[in-house]
């Protein structure tokens, strides 16, 4: 390693503390068996609990309020933060954006991810699906297929579609991933230009989905719903190589 990437030893070791000071208040937020929006002690308080200064201490509360961890209300105090995805969305949009400028690789990682997690639940959310969720998804697709005859982009029915198809299984966390994957979906798509996309094309291989689906067909299902992120791959693999 070269002395210009070497990282001094002091600064390292401090990092490694503020690390395991941001550690211990997580764990102490557990201990004391707190909940989203509940109080936490005092900055007097944590810093003799944790025998730490005060500098020390709001530097790694600074950290925790980023990560989403905790909620610092200026003149109220501080507090367990609801559930709150836009730091995960933030840091997985930039690794992608980031990876469009060398191989691509994070970004079809990405679309790996979002590949699997919709490909391997889509047969438990069938199970569990009604006649007016069925119909609701079908709705996505009709809007898909409309906005697509008049030349129009249709984002959020394409979104909708996918939100739709896993609403059956009522998992919050399951939905805000899914959440977080589309808007790192859209913002690579905007990176890489909107290309030579075929929306009638798109809004078919909606449709083929949704028509297996609607037969029960959990195989034929999970293929078409792989095969939808094939085009995305394609585009990121061409955006890399120009």
């Amino acid at each position: 390693m070269s002395p210009a990437n070497m990282v001094p030893p002091a600064r390292f070791s401090a990092q490694a503390r503020l690390r395991a000071l941001q550690s211990d208040i997580m764990e102490l937020i557990l201990d004391r068996d707190l909940e989203a929006g509940d109080a936490l002690p005092t900055e007097n308080e944590l810093c003799v609990a944790l025998g730490v200064g005060r500098n020390t201490l709001r530097e790694s509360l600074k950290v925790l309020q980023a990560l989403g961890v905790i909620e610092i209300r200026h003149g109220f105090g501080m507090f367990v933060a609801p559930s709150n995805f836009e730091a995960l969305a933030d840091g997985l949009i930039f690794r992608g954006r980031l990876s469009l400028r060398h191989h691509g690789l994070e970004a079809l990682q990405l679309v790996d991810v979002r590949q699997a997690l919709e490909s391997g639940l889509i047969g438990s959310s069938m199970d569990v699906m009604t006649a007016e969720q069925l119909a609701a998804i079908e709705a996505s697709v009709v809007r898909m297929e409309e906005l697509a005859k008049s030349g129009e982009t249709f984002v959020e029915a394409d979104s909708d579609f996918h939100s739709r198809l896993f609403e059956p299984l009522n998992n919050e966390l399951l939905l805000n991933l899914l959440g977080v994957f589309w808007k790192v979906y859209r913002k690579i798509h905007t990176e890489i230009g909107p290309g030579t996309e075929d929306l009638a094309a798109v809004a078919a291989l909606h449709r083929n989905i949704y028509t297996a689906v609607a037969a029960g067909d959990k195989a034929r299902a999970s293929e078409h719903l792989a095969h939808h992120f094939d085009g995305i791959r394609r585009r990121i693999s061409d955006a890399v190589a120009e």
